[in-house]
């Protein structure tokens, strides 16, 4: 693109560059106003370009964090001016109202110009500035952190004055409570420009892969391009895989794709003018979805106003997949449900007293085993809600009876196979033991999909 916006560095292009310089993760979906429950803290990011798209179309309940780009830096470490501060006022008053974190991204491609980078993290005092003045700015906005993007810094003198601007925000920023992201490259000569130190200063790492790999983006290639990073020491939990919401060659964003052929959305690459246009479609998105689900940390887009707003959209790919991708069953049934050995999800002793176990027992029809399956997610009984005790997300905790209170502790989504997974834990509702004894505690674990996992829900 010939626009003088700052973009994102085309990684093809980068290592054209490097090459000439080198020597040639029961619950429905969430309403405006709830906070979005992803499994095991999985992240769903996307980017908010500052010169284009509205604010008010964002799906804010299907996203967990939001980087406003960009602001760009000064070689004296100052910043220059936001563009367009009432849209990033906006967006940060509207993602906090539905309980998603918005960052500033400083940078971006800027037409391969990174020399103010270049100048103000070689030198300890206009380090210092800039880190000054992006916690004044972070303050300013009331925003949740920051995502640097300096494309690229190159191996050697640069990556370690990188490393050492990454090591002072870090500083700065995190125990302040907040967060400290970064973007880099997919693949290539710049990786090194990014030295292992910094893996320990973010929250994460959000991994552009994309505008590589033939077809443009794949499943393999973008795969391969975390797992580079992850063998590098990069922690799964810290490794945010990237996906293009636009095709190459010719940069026709997914919504346009979409426009011209409904059926392009469940394709990854459509011929127009007799160009092959590749991009990722519905399937490539949620099977790259379901591999960070058990790989990595999350997933991230560029970015959201190409995205389309209805049942096509991308977004609701990644977060269906995440939730577990299946229809609730209806809601506002009542009776027993049933487990291994045909016995009943039970209250002990047919106490409503917050802490009560949850159990199985043989099924006597009595109030103790009377469910009802409510429209929030919640199985209820007695007055109260199935709960995994203290919110924990580690295998074995056990399930209680405690007041509804609408936390993620509290929900519970049906699966296809008979499974109900807790989504804020990422594990199903379990028989201890494999037991159907009377008196076998339930608890939270691994989904595997077992005779102990398997649930049938009033009639």
């Amino acid at each position: 693109m010939s626009s003088p916006r700052p973009r994102r560095r085309s990684a093809l292009a980068a290592g054209l560059l490097a090459l000439a310089t080198a020597g040639a993760t029961l619950a429905l979906t969430p309403t405006a106003a709830e906070a979005v429950v992803l499994p095991n803290n999985f992240k769903s990011v996307g980017y908010m370009p500052s010169w284009t798209g509205n604010v008010n179309t964002v799906q804010y309940n299907k996203l967990t964090h939001i980087n406003y780009a960009f602001v760009l830096p000064n070689s004296n470490g100052t910043l220059r001016a936001v563009e367009n501060p009432s849209k990033l006022s906006s967006l940060v008053s509207q993602g906090h109202a539905n309980n998603v974190k918005v960052s500033i991204a400083i940078g971006g491609w800027n037409n391969g110009d990174d020399s103010a980078f270049e100048a103000l993290a070689a030198n300890a005092g206009s380090r210092t500035t800039f880190v000054n003045s992006v916690v004044s700015f972070v303050n300013q906005y009331g925003l949740d952190g920051v995502d640097m993007d300096w494309e690229y810094p190159d191996p050697g003198t640069s990556a370690n004055n990188y490393s050492a601007l990454m090591q002072q925000l870090s500083n700065a920023l995190r125990p302040q409570g907040k967060l400290l992201t970064a973007a880099v490259v997919s693949e290539g000569y710049y990786l090194q420009g990014v030295p292992p130190a910094v893996f320990g200063y973010v929250d994460w790492l959000n991994i552009m892969a994309y505008d590589g790999g033939t077809p443009h983006a794949n499943y393999d290639w973008s795969i391969a391009s975390v797992n580079g990073w992850k063998a590098r020491g990069l922690p799964a939990s810290k490794a945010v895989l990237g996906v293009p919401f636009y095709s190459r060659p010719g940069y026709q964003t997914y919504a346009q794709l979409v426009a011209r052929d409904p059926a392009n959305a469940n394709r990854d690459c459509t011929t127009i003018n007799g160009v092959q246009e590749c991009y990722n479609g519905i399937p490539t998105v949620k099977r790259k979805t379901q591999w960070a689900l058990a790989n990595a940390g999350g997933m991230m887009n560029w970015e959201l106003t190409q995205d389309t707003t209805g049942s096509t959209s991308l977004v609701t790919a990644i977060y269906d997949t995440v939730m577990g991708g299946t229809t609730p069953p209806p809601t506002g049934r009542t009776g027993p449900i049933t487990g291994i050995g045909g016995k009943c999800v039970d209250v002990a002793a047919a106490s409503s007293a917050n802490g009560t176990a949850v159990q199985l027992y043989t099924c006597n029809g009595t109030n103790a085993q009377n469910w009802t399956v409510a429209s929030d997610g919640s199985l209820r009984a007695l007055g109260k809600c199935a709960d995994v005790t203290s919110a924990g997300t580690a295998n074995g905790t056990k399930i209680q009876l405690w007041d509804c209170n609408g936390s993620g502790a509290q929900v519970w989504q049906a699966q296809s196979n008979g499974t109900l997974r807790n989504p804020a834990s990422n594990k199903c509702l379990d028989a201890t033991g494999n037991s159907s004894a009377d008196g076998t505690r339930l608890q939270i674990w691994d989904c595997f999909g077992g005779a102990n996992q398997v649930w049938r829900l009033p009639a």
